[in-house]
């Protein structure tokens, strides 16, 4: 039986959100969670754009010091030829990466204007991993976007010539959220059994189904004999509607009635880390989770009805599929009610250094306080909100590598006149 991987996505598709955004110590900190809580892959940015290129090296030199491990990092470009030798040239470190290409005629037409056939789409997209070879990609995926809306036919030509040329998955990228879990397996199953090969999952949620439509997906590729690849973001944020929850995936994965017999994850997942995670996402991105919201919203377990409170009480099996502390909640949160000292852009080393002496935090001599403080200003100024403990204590640990996250190049050097 093929096994199921979890890919997130969130600093890829989660930052492309309108309105929204991460600074570059953020997206590291939740390349960091994802690492923790056991997630295959993180989709950690865009290798073509120069002001990623510090955060993306940076995260790559994380990742040769163990810091980042075992989780690959991943880049996404579009699919041709010269974004794969610009990512390269910019960050050459780069080992994994997903290349994408619009596939529907609706796309074609509405995108590309009728200057691009279906022959040529492809033709871009196999030089694009031709290119990607030969700078010794580790994996390549080959993203179709709108597969959902794309004929059958053409995808599995369109895959075939993925796989022929040594491409290691096809996301099946089901963009405007169109499918439904029946269409979806349908066409996912077919997929896979004419074009062997491990079929990702890249759902989104417009009509409201980004986690079932992936489920039912993933299903498909393991009925046909291939691993499947769930795309997921944390708090399901995402362009308009979001993507596939990456809580509410693992827990459909892990309780869901009759899957976790036969379909298995492969890498474990701790759902110890979900409120950690789900809160920091929450905080960085300014968006509260969902009162709703699957395993960490409010409600996830609150009880109101009298005859449902009863039951919990006497059993919290009979109204709760899973613990809240398998989730990881359950602890107390402390608020400061008395004074309240925060570092941030305009801090200064006094108050600075209670803070980091209530974290246990000692620094040898005044300079290298003042050293991190500095730090933390540039930080606080990138993210505009005060920094969490968890960036704190990786600035205080990573000096080096946070100045580069905190290093944007600019884009042309002032004239000298």
């Amino acid at each position: 039986m093929g096994k199921i991987y979890i890919l997130d996505v969130t600093n890829r598709d989660g930052v492309q959100t309108a309105n929204l955004g991460l600074s570059k110590l953020e997206k590291t900190m939740l390349n960091i969670y994802l690492n923790e809580m056991g997630v295959f892959q993180s989709e950690f940015g865009f290798p073509t754009t120069k002001h990623e290129t510090n955060y993306l090296m940076a995260n790559l030199e994380l990742a040769e010091m163990g810091v980042l491990q075992p989780i690959r990092l991943e880049g996404w470009i579009r699919a041709t030829a010269a974004d794969v030798e610009t990512a390269f040239m910019r960050v050459p470190k780069l080992k994994h990466l997903n290349v994408s290409i619009s596939t529907s005629e609706q796309m074609i037409q509405g995108k590309f204007l009728g200057r691009k056939a279906k022959d040529d789409i492809t033709q871009m997209m196999v030089e694009a991993v031709d290119a990607a070879r030969s700078h010794g990609t580790e994996s390549i995926g080959v993203n179709a976007e709108d597969a959902s809306r794309t004929d059958l036919e053409y995808l599995i030509k369109f895959a075939s010539q993925a796989k022929l040329h040594g491409a290691d998955r096809l996301r099946y990228c089901d963009t405007l959220g169109y499918d439904n879990p029946f269409t979806i397996y349908e066409t996912v199953n077919a997929l896979a059994k004419e074009v062997p090969m491990p079929i990702e999952l890249h759902c989104h949620s417009d009509l409201g189904m980004a986690v079932a439509n992936s489920i039912a997906g993933a299903k498909a590729a393991i009925d046909a004999g291939q691993d499947a690849y769930i795309n997921t973001t944390v708090n399901g944020i995402g362009e308009r509607a979001g993507n596939a929850d990456l809580v509410a995936t693992v827990l459909a994965i892990t309780k869901s009635k009759g899957l976790s017999d036969k379909y298995h994850l492969g890498r474990p997942i701790d759902l110890s880390k979900a409120w950690k995670i789900a809160k920091f996402a929450s905080y960085a991105f300014g968006v509260p989770i969902p009162i709703n919201q699957p395993g960490v919203g409010a409600n996830a377990f609150a009880h109101a009805s009298g005859i449902h409170a009863d039951g919990v009480l006497k059993d919290p099996q009979n109204y709760e599929l899973y613990s809240y502390a398998e989730l990881g909640r359950g602890e107390p949160e402390f608020v400061e009610t008395g004074s309240q000292i925060c570092a941030g852009q305009y801090s200064g080393i006094s108050g600075f250094r209670h803070i980091m002496g209530q974290m246990e935090v000692e620094f040898k001599d005044a300079a290298e306080a003042e050293k991190i403080l500095e730090l933390v200003r540039y930080a606080n100024v990138a993210s505009q909100t005060p920094l969490v403990e968890d960036e704190l204590l990786f600035i205080a640990n990573y000096p080096d590598i946070a100045r580069k996250l905190l290093t944007l190049a600019p884009l042309s050097q002032p004239s000298s006149s």
